[in-house]
């Protein structure tokens, strides 16, 4: 569903072949957060097609390439992407980190095998608040405030995960993950 989201929403700016709305979602950094796997984006062109959502108006041919067919969005198709939208908003989905199942047992992990891969990790992390910050400034002078919206939350989402990571290793270093009644600080200005 998210990647019917995307194609059609991205119809909405222009009409498009897949591979141009393959490439606009890795430049707009649409990779980061959602699966774009180019037989999937494809797969999911034809049966917004084949449901009317979408339309071809126009093929190119080529003599050494495969033909480019064109799309754009039908009026069923706007109104399939507004509920889409809004059905995105209106879910709510509890936020799932790769390492929430093993973070209670952490305490009986090796230290010198664990720091060294929560380093990779961070390393990893400052890489994405980087990537995330350097795609807003590229960006942020051309795209709607709607898609600075969401670069700003993959930045700060980043940031903190980043922060989080952090206090992690550093209570890993120091041997403190079987502590117990020693609350961690909370941000309170950010309670």
């Amino acid at each position: 569903m998210s990647m019917k989201l995307a194609i059609l929403g991205l119809l909405l700016e222009g009409n498009y072949h897949p591979y141009e709305i393959h490439s606009i979602m890795k430049d707009r950094g649409m990779d980061q957060y959602t699966k774009l796997q180019l037989g999937s984006l494809y797969y999911a062109v034809d049966r917004l097609a084949e449901e009317g959502y979408i339309e071809a108006v126009e093929t190119i041919q080529s003599d050494n390439r495969p033909d480019k067919t064109i799309y754009r969005i039908t009026n069923a198709g706007r109104k399939h992407f507004e509920q889409l939208l809004l059905k995105k908003f209106r879910d709510i989905e509890p936020v799932h980190h790769p390492l929430y199942i093993a973070l209670p047992f952490s305490r009986h992990a090796d230290p010198e095998t664990l720091g060294p891969i929560l380093q990779a990790r961070i390393r990893d992390a400052e890489h994405r608040v980087n990537q995330a910050y350097q795609l807003y400034v590229e960006h942020r002078g051309f795209v709607p405030r709607s898609t600075q919206h969401l670069m700003v939350g993959m930045y700060e989402h980043a940031k903190t995960d980043l922060n989080w990571l952090k206090r992690l290793y550093a209570d890993v270093i120091d041997g403190r993950l079987g502590i117990k009644g020693e609350p961690l600080p909370l941000d309170e200005d950010e309670r």
